[in-house]
């Protein structure tokens, strides 16, 4: 059962860049999706980073990981190098558990 589901969400996955591939140039050529297409990439890992950080299951949690995004886009704000903006966020997320 465990393949099947599987097999199912190549097919789809296939499907939906053949899809893509398939637009006619009319299409890709209207300014709205030209201005729409680079923003979908940031809202979906922005999706992605809200769901990993306040949630466990299927509960809304308040914990170490929304202090460590915090920790981390104080970094990024001050223009801090990416391995120190993912070790301060680590490092606070050990200490406030070690605590």
């Amino acid at each position: 059962m465990m393949w099947a589901g599987v097999l199912v969400a190549c097919a789809s996955c296939y499907a939906l860049k053949l899809a893509g591939l398939s637009l006619p140039a009319s299409v890709l050529q209207d300014p709205r999706v030209q201005r729409t297409v680079p923003l979908v990439p940031v809202a979906l890992l922005a999706a992605l980073v809200a769901t990993q950080t306040f949630s466990t299951g299927h509960h809304l949690v308040l914990d170490v990981r929304a202090a460590a995004l915090s920790v981390a886009i104080v970094a990024v704000l001050l223009r801090a190098p990416f391995l120190v903006v993912v070790a301060s966020a680590a490092a606070t997320a050990a200490l406030l558990r070690l605590l």
